[in-house]
């Protein structure tokens, strides 16, 4: 039997704060520009979690040298300038995107080396051959294990030498991300073409304002044009450094619902209107819809002033967080329509198929396009289907867990009774391993 998590509703208006955990994404660019540095790097604030851990056991194992120390979140990476010591290995990169996506480019990339690359169940199901194209235009040899373009494959290089710098990076924004972060080892001037266009650009300006802290090259420069990225820059930092890594502003979109949904307020620790994540511009959707974000002391304060209205809104540039407001829009005043999400049929699982079937459970009328999906709020239906426990599917996927965590603790029936069910929510351990512990922690501060 699959174990479900019930989630406890708020009795009482949300009275708290949280303190968020390191970005993911962030978390794991650090870790490898980090191996491009001539010194020793010292990360502060870093994620403890599945993905992180991840890559620090494949950096280990292709001979960097870490160290750890989680009860302060500081690491300590001594850089290689981007030459991975060990040639040979076998790299396992679980169900995480960002360690499949930059690890590869980076090793893909080392003179005489020959590298096994393999991930889970899940990742197999991810695009990898548009990245692995690539390489192979430049002399890589790839051979895959079993499907053509999907992991696991092996890469065999003696030199690397593309004629052109050009990927088709419509599925994902990572195989952009991991070739502008490895271009500066491959000669001071790159020009990198997606003539496809992309998706989720907020993420390519967080890698480009991360490489410029990294490199210490004062005459860095990372221009955008259209389908083009032109990168002049090199890793010259010798001297040793230290980088803090934001909050997860994904996390974060969590709590700034949460008082819009069980009424209260909520200050969540180092989120802001402006971040480096494109993430942080949830909190411009939230008050559209008619909540009140302010700014706190200590980070943004959302407050309850009335119930959301639905809308329309285009999430491509924010999509980690479409999910977040699917999940809770059976409790909005009007209809939702969420765009801009296609590229998310790709990630963890099929987040918009994932969506669509957990929410028709819960009784609600949902439209799907290939890139869309419109929900008619109905909270009589979610009533009727709520007479017993309801148990969300998660998919192996730690938004869907999170953001129906969410929905579950609205007080549906003014009784405090459980009624929604998180199934196999131990899947948050990717990003935020104490996610449930927390909000959790945030209902008992309400209480006293």
């Amino acid at each position: 039997m699959e174990n479900v998590r019930k989630i406890l509703p708020f009795t009482k208006p949300c009275m708290g704060s949280v303190v968020i955990p390191g970005s993911k994404s962030i978390s794991n660019r650090a870790l490898l520009l980090s191996c491009f540095s001539q010194n020793q790097v010292m990360l502060r604030g870093v994620l403890k979690s599945q993905d992180v851990e991840l890559m620090i056991k494949a950096l280990r194992k292709v001979g960097v040298s870490l160290d750890v120390n989680w009860n302060s979140n500081v690491l300590k990476i001594n850089g290689c300038k981007g030459l991975a010591p060990i040639k040979n290995q076998e790299i396992e990169v679980g169900n995480a995107g960002t360690v499949a996506r930059f690890l590869t480019a980076w090793l893909a990339t080392q003179k005489n080396s020959n590298y096994l690359f393999d991930g889970s169940d899940e990742m197999r199901k991810r695009p990898i051959g548009e990245l692995l194209k690539f390489f192979q235009s430049g002399g890589v040899t790839v051979n895959f294990k079993k499907k053509q373009g999907f992991f696991p494959f092996q890469t065999e290089t003696q030199e690397f030498k593309p004629a052109n710098w050009t990927i088709d990076a419509t599925k994902s924004s990572q195989m952009l991300t991991a070739l502008m972060m490895i271009a500066p080892l491959h000669g001071k001037s790159k020009t990198i073409l997606f003539p496809d266009g992309t998706v989720s650009k907020p993420f390519l300006n967080i890698s480009s304002q991360m490489m410029k802290e990294f490199s210490g090259d004062d005459d860095f420069a990372c221009e955008f044009e259209g389908e083009k990225i032109k990168i002049r820059a090199q890793y010259k930092r010798t001297s040793s450094f230290v980088y803090n890594v934001e909050p997860d502003a994904t996390a974060a979109s969590y709590f700034l619902t949460l008082p819009q949904i069980v009424g209260g307020s909520c200050e969540v620790h180092g989120i802001w209107d402006e971040m480096l994540q494109g993430d942080s511009g949830y909190s411009k959707i939230l008050r559209t819809m008619g909540a009140e974000v302010t700014q706190g002391s200590k980070g943004l304060l959302s407050s309850f002033v009335s119930n959301l209205a639905g809308g329309y809104y285009n999430f491509n540039d924010i999509s980690d967080t479409f999910l977040t407001l699917a999940a809770v829009s059976p409790l909005l005043k009007s209809p939702l329509l969420l765009s801009g999400i296609a590229h998310t049929r790709l990630q963890e699982t099929d987040r918009v198929r994932a969506m669509a079937q957990e929410l028709k459970k819960l009784g609600q009328e949902v439209q799907e396009t290939n890139d869309s999906l419109k929900i008619i709020p109905d909270l009589n239906k979610l009533k009727r289907a709520a007479k017993s426990l309801i148990e969300i599917e998660t998919y192996q996927d730690h938004r869907v867990a999170m953001s129906f965590g969410i929905l579950g603790s609205f007080d549906l029936f003014g009784t405090g009774k459980s009624w929604l069910g998180i199934r196999n929510s131990q899947c948050c351990s990717k990003t935020f391993p104490d996610f449930f512990e927390v909000l959790e922690g945030v209902r008992l501060q309400s209480l006293q």
